[in-house]
């Protein structure tokens, strides 16, 4: 496959995986915001959403005070920040067109259609009607861009690397959502929060959860209040909980194998080892060393994966 044509799919799929991240935080946060809390604490729950994405700077910058509407509006619409979910989609579509002769013609058409139905729906009010909402559909248009794309394609090269991408994104924002989030509580995880009250904890905890999906699924697994560390656990190495690191890092690792070529091999042997941390992992081992400091190191190895991918086959085109 030509390197460029790579390059699109794999940047196609991670810009639809980042939309539909930004607005599962941003559907949590404006949630969580509807509570009773202090105006302190909800601006921290909005400074944590920026912080996941590292753009407090360029959000003050451009807005000064941070506020919910200031944030969503900068989450949702501003295409001067590249991960808006205006910026993403408008990313996925046109990375989408560059390689429409590699796509099938269902995966172009709900590309395509994504997004000219947000266009619609931003200029239409929709999302200020209804935030929640919105944020469903844009989920609800990243579910079927995957399941269009496991249903039409070939399983060659180019869904190979349209899976790539996915899961390397999908794995940068469960660890930087799990490292904020925990960050936020400074919890000594022995079932004390310092300073919280029951309610808080369990309404912030599963507020992590349902930005994954992971509620229904803690409940199932472990049958029991929700506590920090069973929540780290669920979301580090589960294998089989679809958004956790270890179940990404598999799908990363499985599909490199698949378009492995002669320059690939450190590549894949740092992805391995990556995965191997993760498989045999223990989280008590991981907290007892610091949650804070792992999560930085795998977000560190992550993008040192996503260059060595960029080398050995994709170009380096503007996206």
């Amino acid at each position: 496959m030509l390197s460029r044509t790579a390059d699109h799919l794999f940047w196609m799929s991670r810009y639809t995986e980042r939309a539909e991240n930004t607005a599962r935080m941003l559907n949590v946060g404006y949630e969580t915001a509807l509570l009773p809390q202090s105006t302190a604490k909800a601006q921290e729950g909005w400074m944590g959403l920026l912080s996941i994405s590292e753009l407090i700077p360029a959000y003050t910058a451009r807005h000064g005070a941070v506020t919910r509407d200031g944030v969503l509006d900068f989450m949702v619409r501003d295409g001067n920040n590249p991960s808006s979910i205006l910026s993403c989609l408008r990313g996925a579509r046109e990375n989408a067109r560059a390689v429409r002769g590699a796509l099938t013609t269902e995966v172009w058409e709900t590309q395509n259609q994504t997004w000219l139905e947000l266009h619609r729906q931003l200029e239409g009010g929709a999302f200020e009607r209804d935030p929640g909402q919105f944020f469903e559909w844009v989920k609800y248009r990243s579910h079927l861009s995957r399941g269009v794309t496991l249903g039409t394609m070939l399983q060659d090269e180019a869904f190979h690397f349209l899976r790539l991408g996915t899961f390397l994104e999908r794995a940068d924002n469960t660890a930087r959502l799990l490292d904020v989030k925990f960050h936020a509580v400074q919890s000594d995880f022995h079932g004390v929060i310092t300073g919280r009250e029951p309610e808080a904890d369990f309404y912030h905890w599963s507020a992590i959860l349902r930005s994954v999906s992971a509620f229904e699924v803690y409940r199932k697994v472990y049958r029991d209040v929700i506590t920090p560390e069973r929540v780290a656990d669920l979301l580090i190495l589960r294998r089989d909980m679809p958004r956790s690191l270890h179940a990404s890092l598999r799908e990363v690792v499985d599909n490199l194998a698949l378009v492995s070529n002669g320059h690939s091999a450190e590549t894949e042997r740092r992805a391995g080892r990556l995965l191997a941390d993760l498989q045999y992992g223990r989280i008590d081992e991981i907290l007892a060393t610091g949650l804070h400091a792992f999560l930085t190191q795998f977000l560190d190895r992550v993008n040192d994966l996503g260059a060595g991918i960029g080398r050995d086959f994709l170009v380096a085109p503007l996206h």
